[in-house]
């Protein structure tokens, strides 16, 4: 089994009322800050997990994230997968 890292970026639809990013807006607005037009916040999940493939590890961390990460209705969930590189991967050998 090869380890790989994966993230999963959560954010709110553009349709969905996001209150934290306006709680945000309108302190930034409170402070002078009026440039600031939309904010928006979300959520970044890391993981590292062991798969035989790069598709395998694409295809748990897809399940886990439709099952626990976000909630499909009201979010999106962008996901990114990458090997763990050994030490000598690294170092070019």
């Amino acid at each position: 089994m090869k380890k790989f890292t994966a993230t999963a970026t959560v954010r709110f639809k553009k349709s969905v009322l996001e209150p934290q990013g306006k709680a945000i807006q309108l302190s930034l607005a409170e402070k002078g800050s009026h440039e600031f037009t939309l904010v928006r916040v979300g959520k970044y999940i890391e993981v590292e997990l062991e798969a035989a493939s790069l598709e395998e590890a694409q295809k748990k961390m897809e399940k886990i994230a439709g099952d626990m990460l976000y909630n499909d209705v009201m979010e999106t969930c962008e996901i990114h997968v990458a090997p763990v590189l050994t030490a000598g991967e690294r170092a070019g050998g």
